[in-house]
């Protein structure tokens, strides 16, 4: 019998000076690289709705402690992350993310996007919709491209436009 340990995933969950903690690599990692699988329970869109607005109202009392893990898996199906043994929930969004996740089965893939170095913190663009909430993702990744809000990148030329009517209209 083979009693090879695993090989250790490449990260290590740490203070982030994004939000709160964060992932880290703890070696070089190869553009294209599988890092960790997001992991969690599937859940119907139903209760992934009803999970992210209980979330909301609670953060919305104290921002401090109430955070939200729901990925989107398909139209019909949610992921709540919200589990001791989901690393991958530390990862932060990034204007200018070092990583991407691709949905495949029902399981949520992160890989590298670029080359990343030891120590650097692993983030993705969490892709939120740019809805009548978005204001209340707001985005701390400090990237030079930062748009401000944890949404969608197809999404930034609609938010600019929002803006500027904004400043036109006050």
């Amino acid at each position: 019998m083979n009693h090879t340990p695993p090989i250790p995933l490449p990260i290590e969950v740490k203070e982030s000076g994004i939000h709160n903690r964060g992932v880290f690599a703890t070696r070089n990692i190869k553009k294209g690289e599988f890092i960790i699988e997001y992991t969690g329970e599937k859940i119907s869109k139903e209760e992934g709705d009803r999970r992210v607005d209980a979330t909301n109202k609670a953060h919305r009392e104290n921002p401090q402690h109430a955070f939200t893990y729901i990925f989107e898996l398909d139209e019909n199906w949610d992921l709540d992350g919200d589990t001791p043994e989901n690393t991958a929930k530390y990862i932060n969004h990034s204007c200018n993310p070092n990583c991407t996740f691709s949905i495949t089965d029902a399981r949520i893939m992160i890989s590298a996007a670029r080359d990343i170095a030891a120590g650097e913190e692993l983030s993705y663009n969490y892709g939120f919709d740019l809805d009548e909430e978005y204001e209340e993702y707001i985005c701390r990744c400090g990237a030079s491209n930062c748009v401000g809000y944890m949404i969608a990148e197809e999404d930034w030329p609609e938010l600019e436009r929002l803006r500027a009517k904004k400043t036109a209209n006050p």
